[in-house]
């Protein structure tokens, strides 16, 4: 069942124009994010289920926000059936996945989030920059995501995070498309420092422990 998380605890509202909220799936450790300009009236949502579309859809009218995006960090195919994709599409509002937006950003009122191509975790990880927050779904994950335990682009990984992520300011927050086995939600300073796969070592060293993974499941 998916939950909001409750209002006075990690709800979150950053200034009297803005509101944050979280959506974790404790089934499947999934992630959801709904920032909002609650002055204009308008929103985006950061990796939506099609399950909570009823809640998000609650959530929306509550505050009278209309939708501007729903944006994907990655999609699994086998774990995104066409129901799935009927499901988001009902939530009528444009969709990035894939591909950054033809400028590089998407606004929403008088905010903008910068998309950012982070290939690794799959060949068509995006990235949205919002503030100091950065969401980037399964790309820290490496073996710990529920439907891909291996990176698809263990090279293009290593680069999305080394050169896109940790070169971020170091108080940036992170926040994960799933959170199971791991924090939600971490900084850049912190990752640099312990990341179980990616600090202190080279590349060819990540390299060679992502080789000496399973293989996934066909």
């Amino acid at each position: 069942m998916p939950r909001a998380l409750p209002r006075g605890r990690r709800a979150a509202v950053l200034s009297p124009a803005m509101y944050f909220r979280m959506l974790h799936d404790e089934a499947s450790g999934a992630m959801s994010y709904l920032l909002a300009d609650l002055d204009a009236g308008e929103a985006v949502l950061v990796d939506p289920r099609g399950a909570d579309v009823a809640v998000l859809r609650a959530m929306l009218a509550e505050h009278r926000l209309r939708l501007r995006w729903v944006l994907r960090t990655h999609e699994h195919d086998a774990a995104l059936p066409e129901a799935e994709r009927r499901a988001l599409e009902a939530l009528q509002a444009p969709r990035v996945a894939a591909r950054p937006a033809p400028d590089g950003v998407v606004s929403f009122g008088d905010e903008m989030l910068r998309t950012l191509a982070t290939p690794g975790h799959t060949a068509s990880c995006l990235s949205f920059l919002w503030r100091d927050r950065l969401f980037c779904g399964g790309l820290l994950a490496v073996d710990a995501c529920p439907y891909q335990p291996r990176p698809a682009m263990p090279e293009a990984l290593w680069d999305s995070v080394t050169r896109e992520v940790f070169t971020l300011p170091a108080e940036t927050l992170l926040f994960s498309g799933h959170a199971r086995a791991a924090r939600a939600v971490s900084q850049v300073l912190e990752q640099r420092r312990t990341h179980p796969w990616f600090a202190g070592a080279s590349r060819d060293e990540f390299l060679a422990r992502v080789a000496a993974l399973a293989p996934a499941p066909p």
